[in-house]
């Protein structure tokens, strides 16, 4: 299964370094974001949960719960937690799911469904596809997948700035152009018709095209 953008995050119920959580009932009322990993004491991620970890208070001010998943059983993530704290400065201050039975890595389509037996014995190449980040809103559907190689850590600044632009656009009409940062001018959306718009942006818009109508970022 192939998750798009709209689609329902599939629930499920998981083990994890903090108990045992049904998701849907965890994320309750906010944003969420779900990260994954191939195998524990995997450099890179190694990397990407010390860096979440600093900047985690950046999505609690945002209202995001941040999960992790790693293809290990949850008592090896105490162990990779205190590398993590060693190497990065920071351990994990978020719950991260054990999938050693692969069930949420073929529930969310980063392993193939046909996939046999448990995370014993398999390598970090056999699951480079549990590479994911999900944003999931709090009506629990995905709004954002990126997926990455092994090879190429995560950028969760660009998490963050994206949030901004989910967190936005489902609160006003607007859309964000290319790099678009906190503050900036914003789009009126498409979906918007001129008339409306003129309600809504009674000071007018600049209009370098007649599609193109930008305003200054509300709220801000």
């Amino acid at each position: 299964m192939t998750l798009q953008i709209g689609d329902v995050a599939p629930d499920f119920e998981a083990e994890t370094t903090e108990g045992r959580i049904r998701f849907h009932d965890w994320i309750d009322d906010s944003w969420c974001v779900l990260f994954s990993h191939p195998k524990n004491f995997t450099p890179v991620c190694t990397t990407e949960l010390g860096y979440m970890a600093k900047i985690k208070p950046e999505f609690d001010r945002r209202n995001v719960k941040v999960i992790g998943l790693s293809v290990d059983p949850v008592d090896n993530h105490a162990r990779w937690a205190e590398d993590i704290r060693e190497t990065q400065g920071t351990a994990p201050n978020f719950p991260m799911i054990g999938d050693s039975d692969l069930t949420i890595s073929k529930l969310y389509g980063m392993l193939p469904a046909s996939t046999s037996g448990t995370s014993e014995g398999r390598t970090p190449a056999d699951n480079q596809t549990v590479r994911n980040v999900f944003v999931v809103g709090p009506d629990k559907k995905i709004k954002l997948v990126l997926v990455y190689p092994m090879t190429t850590g995560r950028n969760f600044d660009e998490v963050l700035r994206v949030i901004d632009s989910l967190q936005l656009t489902a609160k006003h009409r607007v859309a964000t152009p290319a790099n678009w940062k906190q503050g900036e001018d914003v789009i009126i959306a498409g979906s918007v018709p001129d008339e409306e718009a003129k309600k809504i942006y009674p000071q007018g818009w600049k209009a370098p095209k007649p599609y193109i109508r930008i305003v200054p970022q509300p709220g801000a």
